[in-house]
């Protein structure tokens, strides 16, 4: 199952969007309308778009992608989303 992790700091809510690393699916990122940006400071390079995180997860739902977890680590909100193929979609809800 391929999976996808897409994050934004919680006061841009608009945007940028972080979606991906250098060894990402390149036709992916350009649909998310991504480009490579290296942060002062950063030794790696990371797929940013400036589509919210909203447009982002419609798109990647276009797709066949579906969240799979959600979390706020730090100033950061995460999201984990994976393509389920073959094996119809599952849903798991925890109370």
């Amino acid at each position: 199952m391929p999976h996808l992790l897409i994050s934004t700091q919680m006061r841009l809510e608009c945007g940028p969007t972080f979606v991906g690393d250098k060894d990402s699916d390149e036709e992916l990122m350009e649909y998310l309308q991504a480009s490579p940006r290296q942060q002062l400071g950063q030794s790696f390079v990371e797929y940013a778009t400036d589509l919210s995180p909203r447009a982002v997860l419609d798109l990647l739902e276009t797709r066949g992608w579906t969240v799979v977890s959600m979390c706020g680590i730090g100033q950061k909100t995460v999201v984990f989303l994976g393509q389920f193929s073959g094996m119809g979609k599952r849903l798991c809800v925890v109370e």
